[in-house]
This record gives structure tokens, C-alpha cells and sequence, in this order.
């Protein structure tokens, strides 16, 4: 069977009170990689059951024809509402936690009443003055829908006028109550059912969410004159990371998530801007401890004399839509199987401010003020970031291009020095060793002046790998360690690519070193011979597609052990911690653990019985020649990709989820989101708006996800248009039935979904 997972890189919008909806559609993110999750747990492991949408996305994975898919979420991204979901989802996919158990922070606590700060809330009877601007704010300065909604329903009324009457000139909601509602969820969530992690053990996580530092930290620029300037840089980035190299699934400690979910929310002029003193104060209210306080600090904001006072605020103000960090987190991303990668990106209400016409008239006094200062920032599109993500793709486009064309003039390259010998003879180890030797020295010497230049960059690329890791084995500076290995290996020659080139090449210190470093040679060399089975693939009869199928599994599998040679190379560590002083020692210590010798002989072994699987003579001369002649092809195509660090197959797609991309329910209603409702603040006003937004969030989410997953299959794979409808409707009636007793307040949209799925 072949396997294939689907990456979501997932990108969270703001939004406000959209948070609800956002909290939905995250849900179901989190479901669907539940369901994956159970799908690879060893027999016998002891889960909680799967419960509704849970169930459905299993079965459609178990449902897919020759495919072993595997869904992950390994990089979430969010600023301000949606930074809030983007926390609390990471902390559920990285350590195994219960999203269901936080259903009560967003039907209860995002109220308004409850986010009001005390000491700003109004009596029944103060402000009396107020009432008229209340009045008037009812009836002439809201929008038709935002008066119809206060005419209909009691509680908005009630509580838009005590927030109305609330303290002026001053934030009325509460930030240490905010601080508090976050730190209860993820305490709930803790206390609720626990599966393992829903990341695979040892792949990378990373969690980005937007801050905007109010006062700005000073930074120096170099400029040729004058030579230095010194800027604020109000742009602020909290990450969090589960590396690859360790088997631990921890996100961080609890008060640092909550002072980054409370920090990227702090929506100016509703909460007060977020300060470390606000989580020293709730920790203190409730006797607990910050592990790691000061390390926090110094990460996220780093030089600060006085970090303690330093105010941050909603990270929408300058960066709602991260994109940036999510494609930063891209690199060294292992695949172990073929991948297909997705951008997707939670968009509550598309084009919130953008009604489709102009009216002619040119804009009034406050509403430029506002646009300008506030909604226009927020809702610039994301042109930019999908060229980014573009550039990428088409440079993969480019290197297959760039392929393509180089393969005759390197089979003829071939076949000069191999020769027919490679048809009629099936690869052993003797002769797949003396033809690579043989071809490694043709390449060198076919390129000529090329070839220095991709052996001096290669050698710089092993060489900062390896003072990368040494530095992170020994605890020690990498750029100490950096200057101290650099200055080694030139006095050893080993920085001299033109050595390998002769008799004596094989010997050479060049040589030598990159046969005991360098791991990404072989990664490539790997990659590319699964790219060109993918190629045969293409057109390829069932029977030798069956065989192709094998020979790509096992390639993966050959693959899989050289991704973790330098996570595994910890038995470096104890000379790794002296490499400033003899990095003779730690570089011998290092080969010894990477091994890649004793990786090639069995990688070796495994191949070429891979190449006897039945393969035909003419497929199989193809894919030993690709193998071969691979160096000619490296010594193109990585100038083209050093600086780019992107290790995935394939192109980058992107996806959006929004109320506009669902239409399977659209009779119904769900396009129209209740938290849009006052400029974005209406499900704080009322339980039976976040009730709607939540189910229709869980809906919403469903479908996309189901269309998402469709759409990673071979097209003769998906199902016809019937059978998705009936999955579609499969997860619709599972949600209805897990949520009914808890959405107690919107009986007619819930009698109306079920009337709509019966049909």
C-alpha cells in the first residue's frame, strides 16, 4: 500500500469575537488528525474512544484504495483571535489534550459581562446621562443589521448598553480576568482525555503567533552613512518549537502560552495591553509557579532593561494574516514519505469591511481615521505571501525543467563510461560501488571550472551543519566552534574539491570528509531517484505500477535512517563539549556516531535488492542511471537551492476555509457569522450567537477538511460527487448530535440542519 501523508501548515486569522467560529473550525483540525493518529497507534493502545467527526474521518481514511494517508498539523501560525485558537490547538496536537474540554471558555466565558472589568462595569442605574447616546447608538449609528439583531433579542440590548456604560477613556474589559479564562482552559484541558501526541515522534512542530510591541524595542541598522541608525520595531514574533531531535512532546510551560495567547489578543481599546506583571499576578492569586520565567523573558524579549513593563497589543495591528513565519518554519521539514503540503489559512469573514461598490462620495472625517488606523492594516490581502509561496513552487517547476533537459546529455555520459553493461547487467553491491566511484569522478571531471565551486559549497554546507550540531551537543557558541572546525579542516587540506579529481582522488582529505559527513548528499541522491520512479509512474501499466509502488516504499525506507543521523548523533556529546579546544577529537566522535559507511553499505544492500523486484530491463537501466548520474544533476541544481533550505518533494498548494468556500449547508444559512455583528464583537453580546458561530465553525470545518483530503488523492481515487455528499453529511449529523445538548439556546437553526440532513 502506498503512503502519503498531508501536512497542514495552518495560518490563523483575526477576527475578535470570530474567535468562536475559529474555535470550531481548529476543533475539527484537531479531530481529523485525531483520527489519524488512531490509525497508526499500535494494536492494543489505550485510547479514548473517537467520537463523532472523529469517527467519520477514520472511516474515509480507512476507505481510500491502495492509500495509507496520514494527516498532521506540524505548523500553526495566528494572530490575535485566531493566535488564541492557534495556542490552545498546538497544545492539544502536540502533547495529546482534550479540545472538547474547553468548549465552556468560548459559549460562557467569551461574554461580555464576564470579560467586563469589575472596577469599569456600570450599575443598573449609573451613567444615567449615557442612556441617550446609548439610544442614539441603537438607532442611528449602527448598521441595518447590527439594529435589527439589538431589536430582537433582549440580551444584546441589555448588555450592548452596559458596555456602553461601562468606564470611558479606559479599557472595559478586563485583561487579568482574560489571563484567567485562558489559564482555566488550558487546566481543563489537561484534566480532559489524553491520546498520544498527534505529531509523530520526533518531527518538528513549530507555533508562531503575532504580538505588536507598543513602545517598540530600539534596533540598530547598518547603513553605509551614516554607519549606524537606531529604529523602534514595534513587529513581535512568539514562537514555540518541538525540535525534531528529541523523542519529548512538551510545547512549553502552561504561563508562557498563556501570556502569548493573552499578548496577541489584546485588541487596543477593549483589553489593556499585556504585561509579564499580569501573569505574575494570576500565578500569585493561585499559588502556582512559572518554571523557565526568566529563560521566557530573555527568549521573547530579549535586551530589555525593564521587560517586566514592557506593554504588547494585538498582533493583528501590524501582521493579521502570519504567513511569514509558518513559510520560514518550512526547512528541514523530513519527509519519510511522499508529501503533499498545504497552506491553509482560517478566514472568518473575507473582505470584512468591503461591501463591493463605491458610493461616489468621498469618505467622512472619522471613518478615514478609523480605516486608516485600524480596519485597512488588518485586512490587507495576502498577494504577497501566495507570491512567496509561488516563488517556491515555481522554483520547483524550474528544477524539474532544469532536470529534464540535463537527462540525455548525462546518459550519454553514462553510457561512455559504463556502457551497455548497465542493460544487461542487475546492480550488486561490487558493481553498484564501482560504478558510483566511477561516475562521482566523471561528473567531477565533465564540469570542470563548475565543479570547484559546488565542491567548495558543498564543503561549507557540511561544514555549518556540522558546527551547528557539535555547538548544540557541547552547549557550547556556535561561532566559536564554527572558527575552531573551519580552522582545522584547512590545515588538513580537506577544503580543496580539486583533490578528488585523479587516481588519488578517493583518498583525498576532500573525499574522505564527505564520505564521513555528509548526510544531505545521500538525502538528495535519495529524493531524486523517488522523483524519477514518480516520473515512470506516470503513463505506467498496472502491473509495472504495482512494481514501481514497492521500489518507492522501499526507497522511503532506505531514506528514513539517514533523516535521523544527526538527531541520533548524541554520542558525540561528551567530545562535542571540548570542540572549541580539539575539534580533531569531536569530528572523529561525530563520524563515529553518524556511521555513514556502516548507513551506505546497508543502504546499498537494500537497494539493490530493490532493483531485482521484477523490475523490466529497460525501467531498471533508467532508475541505476539516475542513481548514477546523479552528481551531474547536484552539481547544477544546488547553487540553486543552498540558500532556500526547503526539504519537501513537492509544490506548495494553498487552501482557504471561510464562511464563502461552504456551500454543502448553504440553504440552511452559516455564511452569515453573528461575531461579525458589531464591527466583529457580537458574540461577545450574546450565549446564542457564539452558540451559531460554533456549530457552524464545527460545520464549516468539516467539509473543508473532507474536501481537503479528497483532493490529496489520484484523481481516479475520489470518490463521485454522491458518495462525498453522503461523508459530508456523515460528519454534519455526527457534530449535531455530539453538540445538541450543549447549544441549548438556537433550537431553530439546529431544527432546521437536522430537517436539511434528513432530506
Amino acid at each position: 500500500m502506498q503512503t502519503k501523508e498531508l501536512r497542514l501548515a495552518l495560518v490563523c486569522y483575526g477576527g475578535v469575537s470570530l474567535a468562536v467560529y475559529m474555535h470550531g473550525l481548529t476543533k475539527e483540525v484537531w479531530k481529523l488528525c485525531r483520527a489519524s493518529m488512531r490509525r497508526q497507534a499500535p494494536t492494543g493502545a489505550n485510547l479514548p474512544p473517537a467520537r463523532d467527526s472523529e469517527i467519520v474521518y477514520q472511516a474515509l481514511l480507512d476507505s481510500l484504495p491502495g492509500l495509507d494517508l496520514r494527516v498532521m498539523c506540524d505548523i500553526v501560525a495566528g494572530a490575535s483571535a485566531g493566535g488564541i485558537n492557534g495556542v490552545l490547538l498546538s497544545r492539544a496536537l502536540v502533547e495529546g489534550h482534550d479540545l472538547d474540554a474547553i468548549r465552556s471558555l468560548w459559549l460562557e466565558g467569551a461574554d461580555s459581562d464576564v470579560l467586563l472589568d469589575k472596577a469599569a462595569a456600570s450599575r443598573p442605574l449609573s451613567k444615567l446621562w449615557a442612556i441617550p447616546l446609548v439610544w442614539w447608538v441603537r438607532r442611528r449609528g449602527l448598521e441595518d443589521e447590527d439594529k435589527a439583531e439589538v431589536a430582537a433579542h433582549g440580551e444584546v440590548k441589555r448588555k450592548l448598553s452596559r458596555f456602553m456604560r461601562s468606564r470611558w477613556f479606559k479599557p472595559p474589559f478586563s485583561g487579568a480576568a482574560f489571563s484567567g479564562l485562558l489559564a482555566d482552559a488550558f487546566a481543563a484541558m489537561e484534566k480532559g482525555e489524553r491520546t498520544p501526541p498527534l505529531v509523530p515522534r520526533l518531527h518538528p512542530f513549530d507555533l508562531f503567533v503575532t504580538v505588536t510591541d507598543y513602545h517598540g524595542a530600539p534596533q540598530r541598522l547598518r547603513l553605509n552613512t551614516p554607519e549606524e541608525v537606531t529604529e523602534p520595531e514595534h513587529r513581535l514574533v512568539i514562537g514555540f518549537a518541538c525540535p525534531g531531535d528529541r523523542a519529548e512532546r512538551h510545547l512549553g510551560p502552561t504561563p508562557d502560552l498563556v501570556f502569548a495567547a493573552r499578548a496577541t489578543a489584546s485588541f487596543p481599546g477593549a483589553f489593556p495591553p499585556a504585561r509579564i506583571a499580569e501573569i505574575d499576578d494570576l500565578l500569585k492569586r493561585r499559588d502556582e509557579d512559572w518554571p523557565g520565567r526568566q529563560a521566557f523573558i530573555d527568549r521573547v524579549l530579549p535586551g530589555r532593561l525593564q521587560p517586566e513593563s514592557v506593554d504588547l497589543i494585538d498582533g493583528a495591528v501590524l501582521d493579521n494574516r502570519p504567513f511569514g513565519p509558518a513559510l520560514a518554519a518550512l526547512g528541514r521539514r523530513p519527509a519519510h514519505r511522499e508529501v503533499d503540503r498545504r497552506f491553509v489559512y482560517l478566514d472568518p469573514k473575507p473582505g470584512m469591511h468591503h461591501d463591493g461598490s463605491a458610493t461616489g462620495q468621498p469618505p467622512g472625517f472619522f471613518g478615514t481615521i478609523l480605516r486608516s488606523l485600524a480596519d485597512i492594516p488588518r485586512q490587507q490581502p495576502i498577494r504577497d505571501s501566495l507570491g512567496a509561496i509561488e516563488a517556491i513552487s515555481m522554483r520547483s517547476r524550474r528544477l524539474r525543467h532544469i532536470v529534464i533537459g540535463m537527462m540525455p546529455q548525462v546518459d550519454i555520459a553514462i553510457d561512455a563510461a559504463i556502457g551497455m553493461r548497465l542493460l544487461l547487467f542487475s546492480p550488486s553491491l561490487d558493481r553498484l560501488a564501482t560504478w558510483r566511484s566511477r561516475m562521482n569522478s566523471e561528473a567531477a571531471k565533465a564540469t570542470g571550472f563548475a565543479f570547484g565551486a559546488y565542491g567548495r559549497l558543498k564543503f561549507a554546507l557540511v561544514t555549518e551543519r556540522l558546527a551547528e550540531r557539535i555547538a548544540a551537543l557541547g552547549g557550547q557558541d556556535v561561532g566559536a566552534v564554527r572558527v575552531s572546525i573551519w580552522r582545522h579542516l584547512n590545515a588538513a587540506d580537506a577544503n580543496r574539491p580539486e583533490s578528488a579529481i585523479g587516481k588519488t582522488g578517493p583518498a583525498s582529505p576532500y573525499v574522505l570528509f564527505l564520505r564521513n559527513f555528509d548526510v544531505d548528499f545521500r538525502i538528495r541522491r535519495l529524493r531524486f531517484l523517488i522523483r524519477r520512479v514518480n516520473m515512470e509512474l506516470t503513463g505506467a501499466d498496472e502491473a509495472t505500477a504495482q512494481t514501481l509502488g514497492k521500489v518507492k516504499a522501499g526507497l522511503y525506507a532506505i531514506l528514513g535512517p539517514h533523516l535521523m543521523c544527526w538527531p541520533n548523533a548524541g554520542s558525540a556529546q561528551a567530545a562535542a563539549g571540548n570542540a572549541i579546544a580539539d575539534p580533531a577529537s569531536a569530528l572523529a566522535a561525530m563520524a563515529s556516531a553518524l556511521d555513514l559507511k556502516g548507513l551506505d553499505a546497508r543502504s546499498d544492500a537494500e537497494l539493490v535488492g530493490l532493483l531485482a523486484t521484477g523490475l523490466p530491463r529497460r525501467l531498471r537501466r533508467d532508475l541505476v542511471a539516475a542513481y548514477l548520474g546523479f552528481p551531474f544533476f547536484d552539481i547544477a541544481i544546488l547553487p540553486l537551492i543552498a540558500d532556500g533550505n526547503i526539504d519537501e518533494l513537492d509544490e506548495i498548494k494553498v487552501d482557504r476555509i471561510s464562511p464563502e468556500d461552504c456551500s454543502a449547508l448553504a440553504a440552511v444559512g452559516g455564511h452569515r457569522l453573528k461575531g461579525a455583528l458589531f464591527n466583529a464583537f457580537g458574540a461577545f453580546f450574546s450565549r446564542a450567537y457564539r452558540e451559531h458561530d460554533y456549530l457552524w465553525g464545527r460545520l464549516h470545518g468539516a467539509e473543508r477538511l473532507i474536501d481537503l483530503v479528497v483532493s490529496s488523492l489520484p484523481a481516479k481515487a475520489r470518490p463521485d460527487a454522491a458518495t462525498l455528499g453522503e461523508i459530508r453529511r456523515a460528519a454534519f449529523r455526527a457534530i449535531l448530535a455530539a453538540e445538541r445538548a450543549h447549544l441549548v439556546d438556537i433550537p431553530d437553526t439546529i431544527a432546521a440542519l437536522d430537517a436539511a440532513l434528513e432530506t
